[in-house]
């Protein structure tokens, strides 16, 4: 028997599965890392969070039928919404960047940065790059650019977000969480209250790492992965 579970990697918007290279080479058991709808191989795709769960569903299904669920970002936030859909699938959750509630003003942000995006020739593909380059290690900054950023699907996925409730869906998990943030990330402020909705939960901050946590930091993402799915092994 494996002594750690397989796990199920779920990328941020915009991004695809190929964001998660170093997690590949770091991990000591079978992993996936699917594309959501709209986003890498399955670009085109209308993003519907029902379709995003299904994705990440299939992929647990590709591993043995139960993993651990690391989801960053939108992928943390459809992770959550999957473990209280098929909590029988995910034995263990871990979210890096996902514990701020989807509020109206979080998705105009979105939107407002789509419009500009949106004016430039190449809809914002060279300036993304450019800024995936500066913020992330080669290893991860290329093959994401390689795979495309999909600035076009803000749109449905702020739609689908509108829709989301990652409070009522902790609420609902019975397995353990793990709220893996980093220090600088905005996207932590309402940690204390997605900490409180979790059945069986906890809480990691990483010393000087933003928003990108999983992809800037990727040793301490996996080791805080593998402690979980060891855990649950030897538990």
């Amino acid at each position: 028997m494996s002594d750690v579970l397989p796990v199920v990697f779920v990328h941020g918007i915009r991004l695809s599965g190929a964001c998660w290279q170093q997690q590949k080479r770091l991990a000591r058991g079978r992993v996936a890392a699917p594309d959501l709808p709209g986003h890498g191989t399955r670009r085109g795709e209308k993003f519907t969070l029902d379709g995003a769960v299904d994705a990440v569903a299939e992929a647990i299904d590709e591993v043995g039928g139960r993993a651990v669920l690391v989801g960053h970002s939108l992928g943390g936030y459809v992770s959550i919404a999957t473990a209280a859909r098929h909590p029988e699938r995910v034995v263990s959750l871990v979210g890096a960047g996902c514990s701020l509630p989807p509020s109206s003003v979080l998705r105009g942000g979105f939107r407002f940065a789509r419009r500009g995006l949106a004016t430039a020739a190449d809809d914002g593909a060279s300036f993304s790059a450019w800024l995936l380059r500066r913020v992330l290690p080669a290893e991860v900054a290329e093959p994401v650019i390689a795979a495309g950023i999909a600035s076009e699907v803000i749109p449905d996925v702020m739609e689908a977000a509108a829709g989301m409730d990652p409070l009522a869906d902790l609420a609902r998990y019975p397995g353990r969480v793990l709220l893996l943030n980093g220090r600088h990330d905005h996207f932590r402020l309402g940690e204390r209250r997605f900490l409180a909705a979790c059945q069986d939960g906890a809480l990691q901050i990483v010393p000087g790492a933003g928003h990108y946590l999983p992809l800037t930091h990727g040793e301490s993402c996996a080791r805080a992965v593998d402690g979980v799915a060891t855990a649950l092994v030897s538990g």
